[in-house]
């Protein structure tokens, strides 16, 4: 599974290049960063556990404080690890630029019509129902507005925030010429690119879940959690400490129980599914697109004897354990990450949690 996601990364670079899709495609790679003592045991178990499955040194390399300097110089960072299959690019561009090749091949995309429900290959509308052989659910953190699937996934927020376009002495400051992706490695999880307009685009988790996996535009903006993002950014970087936010904005990750994403294809009820993607969804959606494009077709592949077909994750609890389970990991793992930052020590609170909801 880990290497079709690897290869997803070249293939979604060839589909741009060869349908014209300018997306901002950079293969930059990632960088997995230690920025705290607590951190530094989590980043070498990483790169032992990729080597474990038989991932090179090559394609998975530990790297100390001066050789990440040389590629990033991330305040406090003590090292980390760096692979090469990843890219960054403007997934918006990416939809609209298929979108146009698809309406070229004679598609008709109908927007702004809300489906209420799905059923034995029938999409139901407030303005009619569509039937087709085959309905695919692929909606993610939304699905559970569909009736019936308020318990297969929850809508986790995620947020971001970009600065303004920064100036060449910060780059000179900071390097970053390799357009590499990076986190770190505390619990509430943290990712950040630098753009092709010179921008760094940053982002984390924290935000709240909502009772009943409601799924709201306003949820998009949460002050509290964009405050703590822009906070978090100047820490690691403090040449950018008077830079400019311009833009802030979210979304919402269809989170399944067991954390597994799925892919499947019920024929008897021309039904179909992807998602829970659980933050990866730029690539496998993209993979997910090609398997159950043989699962359809019945055109056997490799792809179509993935893990993930057929997979099928266990519900959510049902209201309010639901809520009060989501919530209390969120704040067990933000107070996690700041006892790591004031003792050094790996915070046990986490792991403990993480056992019972990995999120």
């Amino acid at each position: 599974m880990q290497r079709a996601m690897f290869d997803t990364v070249d293939h979604i670079g060839a589909v741009c290049a060869g349908e014209g899709i300018e997306a901002r495609y950079r293969r930059g790679g990632y960088l997995s960063l230690a920025t705290g003592a607590a951190q530094l045991a989590r980043v070498r178990e990483e790169a032992a556990y990729y080597h474990a499955w038989g991932v090179g040194d090559d394609e998975v390399m530990w790297l100390d404080a001066d050789a990440v300097r040389g590629r990033l110089a991330v305040d406090g960072c003590l090292g980390g690890t760096y692979t090469t299959h990843c890219a960054s690019l403007d997934p918006a561009r990416v939809a609209r630029g298929l979108a146009r090749v698809v309406e070229k091949l004679g598609v008709t995309i109908y927007e702004q019509t809300p489906v209420l429900g799905i059923d034995n290959g029938k999409a139901v509308t407030a303005a009619g129902d569509v039937r087709a052989g085959v309905v695919v659910r692929g909606i993610e953190g939304f699905t559970p507005e569909l009736p019936g699937a308020r318990r297969d996934v929850i809508p986790t927020y995620t947020l971001m925030i970009a600065t303004e376009r920064l100036p060449a002495s910060f780059w000179r400051e900071v390097g970053w010429h390799g357009y590499e992706t990076f986190t770190d490695c505390r619990h509430l999880y943290i990712y950040a690119m630098r753009t092709d307009d010179d921008r760094i685009a940053f982002g984390g988790r924290g935000a709240p879940y909502h009772f009943n996996s409601r799924v709201r535009e306003q949820y998009e903006r949460a002050p509290r959690v964009h405050a703590a993002l822009e906070a978090t950014l100047r820490q690691l970087f403090p040449a950018a400490r008077d830079a400019k936010i311009t833009h802030r904005w979210g979304g919402s990750l269809g989170i399944p129980r067991d954390w597994f994403p799925s892919v499947g294809y019920d024929k008897t009820r021309g039904y179909a599914w992807a998602g829970g993607y659980v933050g990866d969804g730029v690539a496998a959606a993209n993979l997910a697109g090609r398997t159950l494009t043989g699962l359809i077709a019945g055109t056997g592949s490799a792809v179509t004897e993935l893990p993930w077909v057929n997979h099928r994750s266990p519900k959510w609890e049902p209201e309010p354990l639901r809520w009060i389970g989501v919530r209390t990991s969120l704040a067990l793992f933000a107070s996690a990450d700041k006892k790591e930052q004031k003792t050094g020590k790996p915070a046990k609170r986490a792991e403990l949690m993480r056992k019972i909801l990995p999120i």
